[in-house]
């Protein structure tokens, strides 16, 4: 019988290419969403072309109680916590949600393997935000957490977890600090996808400018398909372990918008207005993640670079 994946939050960006790599593995995809998803994340599933071949369960992964009830009856081999709040500007806007919906998901999978299924292996989702600020030195797995949103406190919350129960029970539970990683699946409010959409709309005339905040500040960013590689490999490494996943280079938004500009031939300072309704409290100026030792243990390393990704999802725009 086929492997069961059993992914939470399957309707977003990486549980959508996470569920599309498992079924090219052979694997059944069993996908947990929330019943109020929007059409924006169902669509993702099926611009794939991978709707109807995920086994879909829609109800809150806070439920503790229907949560086991989905793992009984699926027996999945693996499970992938991708669910949660993703935005690190909503997390300020509504700390309290973070804070207690991701870390609740957090301990629910934790202690349903840890009392019922503890030959389960467990993916857990952490995040650079937990790093904070790392300016020009790439953080790796001994760089300690300093988060400065409540996202980030709530994805640090969840990786301290992950690693006490991995400890104190033997549990393969594993976490993935994934750094920015972007694709044509991202929503509109991620600034990557805000920019990709309004250069096209600027270029085929149809705007005039888009307003954006800090152009300096700096991130690391990848390529979505290939970090749910990663996060595939993690799993499926010989002893549980945390990994940074990242490309080991950084870039700022000033050049992620001037490469994108450029592709149509248009000069970007014409059509950027900075706002300071989009300036962050206690914003990250450089975030830079240290992948080595991906490389080394799991043979993992990033192809894409910024332009890439920006190249890729300008023509993924336009096919649309």
């Amino acid at each position: 019988m086929a492997r069961v994946g059993l992914i939470l939050g399957v309707t977003g960006q990486d549980g959508s290419y996470l569920a599309r790599l498992l079924l090219s593995k052979g694997y059944e995809v069993v996908g947990i969403s929330r019943g109020n998803s929007s059409g924006r994340e169902k669509c993702c599933l099926e611009r794939l072309g991978i709707s109807g071949k995920v086994a879909l369960r829609k109800f809150d992964a806070r439920n503790m109680c229907e949560l086991e009830k989905c793992i009984r009856e699926t027996g999945p081999v693996e499970i992938y916590n991708l669910a949660g709040e993703s935005s690190v500007a909503k997390s300020f806007i509504d700390p309290e949600l973070t804070l207690q919906g991701n870390t609740k998901i957090t301990v629910n999978c934790l202690e349903l393997i840890r009392k019922y299924f503890s030959s389960v292996k467990y993916y857990n989702a952490a995040s650079s935000e937990c790093f904070g600020e790392t300016g020009g030195v790439p953080a790796d797995e001994t760089t300690a957490f300093c988060p400065v949103s409540p996202y980030g406190v709530a994805k640090s919350a969840d990786y301290h977890l992950t690693q006490v129960y991995r400890r104190a029970y033997g549990l393969f539970c594993c976490s993935g600090i994934l750094f920015n990683h972007e694709s044509p699946l991202r929503a509109e409010h991620f600034v990557t996808k805000k920019i990709i959409s309004g250069a096209c709309a600027i270029a085929q005339g149809e705007k005039d400018f888009i307003e954006l905040g800090n152009l300096e500040v700096e991130r690391d960013w990848g390529w979505a398909p290939e970090y749910v590689d990663a996060i595939y490999r993690i799993l499926q490494h010989g002893t549980a372990d945390d990994f940074v996943i990242a490309t080991g280079k950084s870039n700022s938004l000033r050049k992620l918008v001037e490469t994108a500009f450029s592709h149509f031939g248009l000069n970007w300072q014409e059509h950027i207005r900075t706002s300071s309704c989009f300036l962050r409290s206690g914003e990250i100026q450089k975030s830079l993640g240290n992948p080595k030792k991906a490389l080394n243990e799991l043979g993992w390393s990033a192809t894409y670079q910024v332009e890439d990704v920006i190249s890729s999802m300008i023509r993924d725009h336009q096919d649309q």
